[in-house]
């Protein structure tokens, strides 16, 4: 039933896209200030959601588990396009933050996976210990 997962993402996306509006209202900006992201967000948090729980699982599973698997990547997608096409007009420090980011995300990767396992190492060695 992938009706139910077209459903959740409407609202979702309807949800981010009108706090998206109200940020760009109150930060005096003439566009939608993180309307797609905070959408993104309420159907990560929507579909691993204990109220949700009833329509994560059998057939309607499948609809909602489809469209949270796949709005993600659509939207890094639409979003690294556009970052680019505005980095190449905004000139070459456009295009230095950018890579610069690029290069700082990569390099965080090991030290946050080091953070998410360290517990359970941890537990596995005192475990061992006794």
């Amino acid at each position: 039933m992938i009706v139910y997962g077209v459903a959740l993402l409407s609202v979702c996306l309807i949800l981010g896209m009108l706090i998206g509006e109200a940020l760009g209202v109150a930060l005096n900006v003439e566009a939608n200030v993180g309307g797609v992201g905070i959408a993104m967000l309420f159907l990560v948090f929507a579909s691993n959601s204990d109220k949700f729980k009833e329509l994560t699982q059998g057939a309607a599973g499948s609809g909602i588990n489809f469209w949270s698997a796949m709005y993600i990547p659509i939207v890094v997608a639409m979003a690294a396009r556009q970052n680019v096409a505005a980095a190449v007009d905004g000139g070459m420090l456009a295009l230095l933050a950018g890579v610069a980011a690029v290069v700082v995300s990569f390099a965080l990767v090991p030290v946050l996976s080091k953070i998410g396992t360290a517990p359970a190492v941890e537990e596995n060695e005192e475990q061992g210990a006794v």
